[in-house]
């Protein structure tokens, strides 16, 4: 290494490069964020450019496209969220909390993949030893004769290790824990994160072989490291889940070969992660309908629909400034409901606490939400119970109207399916929406109205 190598100041979060120390980047603005870090540049040319093949600019309209052919993973839920399966050369990215189950998903994948396919699967470990991946494969049943396992963290011998055995997928168990031995920082810091990762994905691209990256999160919840590594896979999957329950969320935040709305679930055994195909029925388990506060809402995660329970609890507040607290909804928009609730329903919340709570875990983000949540903070407010079997369906607007949402169709089947019979929704405006059999609808156009007709509030 040339002993005049130039030093350089990175940022953290988006991987910024200044001459010198700031208090806030000018790109991302986050304070505190530069890393003394060593220019990778003025150390030697980057042996990444070995891995090129020399181009020529082509007209867009003589690019000869071929045809991709997904592998599946042997993981239904997962195949799910990534649209299909792996997709040759691709690079994806798995994130999530300390002990949220990365490293057994990646490995009964690997193990699944490496039945399927029957050819070789490197698992590359940085955090454990070969011995300890030995013992978690054999809890949870995952020892192929086609996967093979590395504790490794030097990159140039991982990327020897992948060209000789020539796998068909390959696992990185973690990327902070990589390190490239031409650059003096630390694994984990911003250079070394940023080139380990773009030298693996290079050689799985040049080679056609997926490789899945792990890595871990801050404790905001974002990805360690440069904001870069997310730009620079095909795919970032987040892993979620309550510390203290057994189910698994499964997300795309970004995804180049599909879409991003798909969700998958699985619930943690001893006997590793098992898929979870009926979702709804498991977050419904004890739903009681003989107690106020309560509604159900069919969110539809992609072309999914989970039937989750939605609460609230309104109680007088021993404060000056009543508290609010919400859980799995937007906080943003939980705000604005209850702003909707006292002006346009005349449900008077300004001096009463209110408590917001999707059951099982369950992040719901989307308007569809509104009208459960303004119903369930409507029945604790005044201990009325909602109408038994019913689902609620509608986002609500300023003015206190009622919007319809996207998927009517989808969420009306899945609550029939599930034993429901009424469904509170938008007024119909020309949609061409099918009752099922028994299903009774119950059209309203603007919040007061719904609430009048349960007896929520006064006519």
């Amino acid at each position: 290494m040339s002993r005049k190598a130039k030093v350089v100041f990175a940022c953290r979060e988006c991987g910024h490069n200044a001459p010198k120390w700031l208090g806030r980047c000018p790109a991302c603005g986050a304070w505190n964020s530069f890393v003394e870090e060593v220019d990778a540049g003025s150390i030697k040319p980057s042996r990444r450019a070995m891995l090129n093949t020399p181009s020529r600019p082509q007209k867009i309209s003589e690019v000869t496209a071929t045809g991709t052919t997904r592998m599946a993973t042997g993981i239904g839920e997962l195949d799910r969220v990534l649209g299909g399966g792996l997709v040759p050369g691709s690079a994806i990215l798995l994130s999530g909390d300390p002990g949220i189950g990365k490293s057994t998903l990646t490995l009964q994948a690997a193990q699944r993949f490496a039945e399927a396919e029957q050819r070789p699967v490197l698992y590359v470990t940085g955090e454990e030893s070969a011995e300890q991946v030995k013992l978690r494969a054999e809890r949870l049943s995952c020892l192929s004769g086609h996967l093979y396992v590395v504790a490794e963290t030097n990159l140039d011998a991982i990327r020897n290790h992948v060209r000789d055995l020539a796998p068909a997928l390959c696992i990185v168990d973690s990327i902070q824990t990589m390190y490239d031995q031409e650059l003096p920082s630390a694994p984990g810091s911003v250079g070394q994160v940023r080139e380990c990762a773009a030298g693996i994905i290079m050689q799985a691209k040049s080679s056609g072989m997926p490789v899945v990256i792990v890595g871990h999160v801050t404790k905001e919840g974002t990805v360690a490291g440069p904001r870069t590594l997310e730009h620079m896979v095909d795919t970032v999957l987040n892993f979620e889940g309550e510390k203290f329950q057994a189910y698994r969320l499964l997300r795309a935040s970004k995804n180049r070969f599909g879409g991003t709305g798909e969700l998958g679930v699985f619930e943690m055994r001893q006997e590793g992660l098992v898929e979870v195909e009926n979702a709804s029925r498991i977050f419904l388990d004890e739903y009681d309908n003989s107690r106020s506060g309560c509604a159900i809402l069919p969110a539809a995660e992609g072309t999914r629909v989970l039937l989750v329970e939605v609460q609230a609890l309104v109680s007088p507040s021993p404060m000056q400034s009543p508290r609010r607290r919400f859980t799995g909804l937007d906080q943003n928009r939980a705000h604005m409901l209850l702003a909707v609730l006292e002006r346009r329903a005349g449900i008077r919340l300004s001096q009463l606490e209110v408590y917001l709570n999707v059951v099982g875990g369950v992040m719901v983000e989307e308007p569809a939400a509104d009208l459960a949540a303004c119903f369930a903070v409507a029945s604790s407010a005044n201990e009325v119970k909602l109408p038994p079997a019913t689902v609620f369906l509608g986002e609500v607007g300023l003015a206190g109207e009622i919007r319809t949402v996207s998927q009517m169709q989808a969420r009306l089947d899945e609550a029939a399916k599930l034993g429901f019979t009424q469904a509170v929704v938008p007024r119909l405006r020309g949609e061409n929406i099918r009752a099922p059999a028994g299903f009774k609808l119950v059209q309203l156009g603007n919040l007061r109205e719904g609430l009048e007709r349960f007896y929520l509030v006064e006519g």
